[in-house]
């Protein structure tokens, strides 16, 4: 069968089975629509927020930022997973036992006031928005380098399923969704890998492929990808760091509390019967989480090798060992047809010279060949996921799974972060502070008319996409952290927190996050078009842009402190409900809405 007729077979497949569960599922209660009526198992929602929380950045991006930035996109690992641990322990059970529907109205409730609501709807929204507009991109990615459709084409269908299983079931429908992407994604991320370690090392578990030897060899795989990077003059693949340590350890802690911040993951939670439910859910997510994040490593350095052995057929930094253009396979020819792949012959020679024009100790070497710089001046970094199939000459049934599970991981995570934003302008906005009197059957209307805005809005900036937020998702996480996170931990851990510092604190932490953004948003890191090892030297103790968001969250806390102690005290029976949240007693049961 045909590729192109295969992959629309399988992606139709897919995606009838999501409307299916759309029309079993749909919603018919405010609670069914904001929380699953709060009936999902802990091992079911524990794989649905595996969905929800692995997007097209996991699924598509992080193995391309693995592939090219080699140790130094451990933060990715370390920071995503580390925000589960955080929201296991101190967030995911305390929230659950206070029993609201959003993120939003704890923050109005606990801090007493509605100014609060709003400003953390405002906070919400502006996280949630910068990161479903890379889950859009990567939808237009997909169908239109495999369906052979036009990216916005793509986008218009992308937004239909959303639209169909989102408005239809709210979050009822989007948990029974999830759980079917997660298999699909999963299965479509772990195949291709155990069928290229086997090729490469013969070893079938790509986490032990990894640290394995090359099949017919003694050189150990990274050995191996270290030895073929350097000798064309980039960085030792198994030591580069992104930037700096002190950015390093920043980004890392951004993406921690990050993760830990973000709403579409914390409502998340809400779903569950039971408080112990909330933390056996997180330790569930986490292990159906760490079976792609223990496979990325081997993805992406594994596509590395195969993209540099594809390109350098001969010896490694000889002058004839390049790949001539003309017999460049059809792989590349498919992405360059993308635009997401792009070759520029700077000496005219008719061959492929890939090397890092930038280093100094290899440009005298490379200058002896005749090479006037790279020519492969674009290798899109989020194509190695969606290539690698297509790079290791995998079987076409292979090629087409993968474009479902790059799919259904932008999909599942769309559909979260639009709930998201659509319960707290219907809920926390409409109810909460316009019209507290509406019907139950007049909210649910307003939901499914603001799902459908917010749907809406979220195409429109996948085909506008601000230049602020192009291409990153990091940024989302930057923007959680420096305000949602630590009015949820004040909120929980701090009696004397009160409104006015948690909404000061919230205006200042995102604030100066925005300010720093902007003031850089022209030499951001940009996964999949810059390379993060040249810091800039206008950057504040050389963090970037994206990693900005730890800083932003401690001038929140500092900001909220300072602002408490010179105001009045929360009201007694505020200090009394804190106190209530934390206790452990009754932790089987939970306060109902």
């Amino acid at each position: 069968m045909d590729l192109q007729i295969l992959t629309y077979t399988v992606v139709g497949i897919t995606f009838a089975l999501y409307i299916g569960i759309a029309f079993w599922a749909r919603a018919h209660s405010t609670s069914e629509f904001y929380a699953a009526g709060r009936g999902i198992h802990p091992i079911a929602n524990g794989m649905a927020t595996a969905a929800d929380w692995m997007s097209a950045a996991s699924f598509i991006s992080m193995a391309g930022l693995i592939a090219f930035n080699g140790y130094g996109a451990s933060v990715f690992l370390m920071g995503w997973t580390g925000g589960y641990v955080l929201l296991a322990l101190l967030l995911a059970p305390y929230l659950r036992k206070f029993g609201k529907f959003t993120v939003p109205e704890f923050i109005g409730d606990r801090y007493y006031s509605k100014w609060a609501r709003f400003v953390a709807v405002v906070c919400l929204i502006l996280a949630s928005i910068t990161y479903v507009i890379g889950q859009m991109k990567g939808i237009g990615v997909a169908f239109s380098r495999f369906l052979e459709t036009s990216y916005d084409t793509g986008l218009y269908i992308g937004m239909g399923i959303v639209f169909i299983y989102s408005v239809l079931g709210g979050m009822k429908g989007i948990t029974y969704t999830q759980i079917a992407q997660y298999v699909v994604l999963i299965f479509a991320y772990t195949v291709p890998a155990v069928f290229i370690s086997m090729h490469l090392t013969g070893n079938p578990v790509p986490q032990l492929g990894l640290l394995d030897t090359m099949t017919g060899s003694s050189v150990p795989m990274l050995d191996k990808l270290d030895q073929v990077v350097t000798d064309l003059g980039f960085k030792q693949y198994t030591t580069q760091v992104m930037g700096n340590t002190l950015n390093m350890f920043v980004y890392t802690l951004t993406l921690m509390i990050g993760t830990a911040g973000l709403p579409h993951v914390i409502i998340r939670f809400f779903t569950v019967p039971k408080v112990k439910d909330a933390r056996s859910s997180a330790g569930w997510a986490l292990v159906f989480i760490a079976i792609l994040y223990t496979t990325a490593p081997a993805v992406g350095s594994m596509a590395r090798l195969n993209l540099m052995n594809t390109i350098q057929v001969g010896a490694v930094g000889s002058p004839d060992g390049n790949l001539a253009y003309a017999d460049r396979p059809q792989w590349f020819k498919n992405w360059e047809a993308t635009g997401l792949l792009k070759y520029e012959d700077k000496n005219g020679d008719g061959r492929i010279q890939y090397y890092d024009d930038k280093n100094k100790a290899f440009a005298a070497k490379a200058e002896s060949f005749g090479w006037k710089g790279n020519e492969m001046v674009k290798v899109d970094r989020d194509i190695m996921v969606l290539a690698n199939p297509e790079i290791a000459k995998l079987p076409d049934w292979v090629i087409a799974l993968v474009v479902a599970g790059g799919l259904a991981a932008a999909l599942s995570t769309a559909a979260g972060l639009l709930l998201a934003i659509a319960s707290s302008i219907s809920h926390d906005l409409v109810k909460g502070m316009i019209n507290p009197n509406i019907s139950e059957k007049a909210e649910l209307l307003t939901s499914r008319v603001t799902m459908t805005g917010a749907i809406l809005a979220a195409g429109y900036l996948g085909l506008h996409p601000p230049d602020f937020a192009a291409g990153t998702v990091a940024l989302a996480f930057g923007l959680a952290a420096a305000s949602i996170f630590p009015a949820l931990m004040m909120g929980i851990f701090n009696k004397r927190m009160n409104r006015a510092g948690a909404i000061w604190g919230m205006i200042a932490g995102i604030g100066i996050t925005l300010l720093y953004v902007f003031q850089h948003k022209g030499i951001m890191f940009v996964p999949g078009t810059a390379f993060l090892g040249d810091m800039k030297p206008n950057w504040f103790l050389g963090i970037s842009p994206n990693a900005f968001g730890a800083v932003g969250a401690l001038v929140n806390f500092s900001v909220a402190i300072l602002v408490s102690r010179m105001t009045t005290p929360p009201p007694e029976h505020i200090q009394h409900l804190v106190e209530d949240i934390r206790v452990p007693a009754g932790a089987g049961g939970a306060t109902s809405h």
